[in-house]
């Protein structure tokens, strides 16, 4: 399953992540930025998720995708990279501005997680 013929633009996803001590945590996420096909990146702000991230490169997300019914896919990540600065978290903000009611100089980092497995939604 290619990852990029799998993420739709529209879509939303929640992506589980857990602290070092195992402590859960869920975020409503939208569609990431799809690198490559084994490559997806996300941008985060300073709150639960990118914490956890730190600790534990373990995540997991869950995307459906736009319309009806249970289309889309259940991902397995591990996070191997970080950025503060960049290329893409420009893009990232320039695309949070355009479509979330937040502020997009929250965004501070960027996460890059390799796709470790991929299963369909149900």
């Amino acid at each position: 399953m290619k990852i990029g013929d799998v993420l739709k633009p529209g879509g939303r996803g929640v992506i589980g992540t857990a602290s070092k001590e195992g402590v859960v945590n869920m975020a409503v996420y939208a569609v990431p930025h799809v690198v490559d096909d084994e490559t997806v990146a996300w941008g985060m702000t300073d709150g639960r998720t990118w914490n956890n991230v730190r600790e534990n490169p373990n995540a997991s997300y869950t995307y459906f995708a736009p319309g009806e019914g249970f289309r889309g896919a259940r991902l397995t990540l591990s996070l191997f990279r970080t950025e503060d600065s960049g290329e893409m978290l420009a893009t990232i903000r320039e695309r949070t501005g355009a479509r979330s009611p937040g502020n997009p100089e929250a965004v501070k980092h960027v996460a890059y997680f390799k796709v470790v497995e991929t299963r369909s939604l149900v």
